[in-house]
């Protein structure tokens, strides 16, 4: 019986898309893990992957259709083994259920009470990229509730398992639970000066959706400290020198998100997040890195920065940049995260307030590192300085918590030797 291919969900939320285009054309015979489309979300273009063969008999969405809604069904598949037939009106009896899976990580259904279902042959129901996952990854299927089909397993739940998503459904409750109703929509303007209209991408409406919520529902506080500098650049200078032979060159940026990392272990009320009625206290430092991409902003994650060497931080920023500007990040590389860093300092900016990327707690925004008069030893001298200014949720927040904060992130880069002991 035919299958009908629904739009996935490739984030938490997602409620629409774009369908880029296909990869294959009616007639096309799939296999399991086959690509089938492309797919563009509010953060990226994600690939959307068969798990079982087939044969591709209807295309119901052409590629370019904006606003797709999740759970449209966008193509028909017949399994290889039944005959081929005519796609069923939607009048006839419900479709066998879909047997193909995201690439991404779609909406969750909670299924922990269903048993789990095996085949005829008593094994496990899991899609064959589920098992190289689970392979990979040391995840016992026996022990996973898959929410895919008929209960089988897919790439979503061997991650969740793998990673064990403690702060799953917290994460899911702490945006609700913060949420005010909707602004009102921007009125269309009316003018006779010569223009363009450029049509918004997905990421665009996202990227104003979300800071006009931020502003609008977090109660910014903001803090600055000056920092010297001189001492982190000579030890940079130093470490780039041991580490040319691996052909790893470390950024001011891999410093301060190391710092930064640091600093949220060592002050962890700032490492937090409002959720309403709780709050959210995290026992890992997970940094979303500012990367300006041509359609936007998207903010890539090094995750427990605290932990990781200067050099791991370098690479892992390097690779997860170059993917973000290809638009090639999988979900789980941007969405998360407990705080967030934006460096302007490149483009000569000297200081500027970031708005929080909610549910994080804070963002911390650093400027351009220039020569400035600077009393050091009680007497005027001439040193290296940035400013830096963190950007706090005073929901969540307290002002002395944040410049107990700014203290220490700003001690950190002053005595660098701590990023490497």
């Amino acid at each position: 019986m035919p299958i009908e291919l629904k739009m996935p969900a490739l984030s938490p939320t997602m409620e629409e898309g774009t369908l880029s285009r296909w990869l294959v054309k009616e007639g096309d015979s799939v296999s399991s893990g086959d690509l089938l489309a492309e797919i563009e979300t509010d953060k990226a273009t994600m690939e959307f992957e068969a798990i079982d063969d087939g044969i591709v008999t209807k295309l119901l969405v052409a590629a370019g259709t904006d606003g797709v809604k999740v759970g449209t069904v966008i193509a028909m598949i017949q399994g290889e083994d039944e005959d081929a037939a005519p796609a069923p009106k939607s009048e006839t009896p419900k479709p066998e259920p879909v047997v193909l899976s995201q690439v991404e990580t779609p909406t969750k259904v909670t299924q922990a009470d269903r048993p789990l279902e095996t085949s005829q042959d008593d094994r496990i129901k899991a899609s064959p990229l589920a098992k190289r996952i689970a392979a990979e990854k040391g995840v016992d299927l026996t022990r996973v509730t898959g929410t895919g089909p008929n209960g089988r397993i897919v790439k979503e739940d061997v991650e969740a398992a793998a990673s064990n998503a403690p702060t799953t459904n917290s994460a899911q409750s702490a945006p609700k639970a913060a949420l005010a109703p909707s602004p009102a929509p921007v009125a269309a303007i009316d003018t006779d000066i010569p223009h363009e209209v450029i049509k918004l991408s997905n990421m665009r409406k996202t990227i104003a959706r979300r800071l006009t919520e931020s502003k609008q529902q977090v109660p910014h506080i903001y803090l600055t400290v000056d920092v010297r500098l001189d001492a982190l650049l000579k030890l940079r200078g130093e470490l780039n020198a041991s580490l040319e032979a691996r052909g790893i060159k470390l950024s001011v940026n891999d410093m301060l998100i190391k710092a930064l990392g640091l600093a949220l272990v060592q002050v962890p009320k700032c490492n937090v997040s409002f959720a309403g009625d709780n709050m959210l206290q995290y026992a890992r430092a997970d940094i979303s890195v500012a990367v300006s991409v041509p359609t936007g902003l998207i903010t890539p994650i090094i995750t427990d920065a605290a932990n990781k060497s200067l050099s791991k931080i370098s690479t892992e920023v390097g690779e997860l940049a170059a993917r973000a500007k290809e638009g090639k990040l999988q979900p789980h590389e941007y969405q998360g995260g407990t705080a967030s860093i934006s460096n302007m300092g490149m483009m000569g900016i000297k200081q500027f307030d970031a708005v929080i990327n909610p549910p994080q707690g804070m963002i911390l925004a650093v400027g351009a590192g220039e020569k400035r008069p600077y009393v050091v030893d009680d007497a005027l001298a001439i040193a290296t300085v940035m400013s830096a200014t963190g950007s706090f949720d005073h929901r969540a927040i307290d002002g002395a918590d944040g410049a107990m904060f700014m203290k220490v992130f700003k001690d950190l880069v002053e005595k660098p030797l701590g990023l490497v002991a």
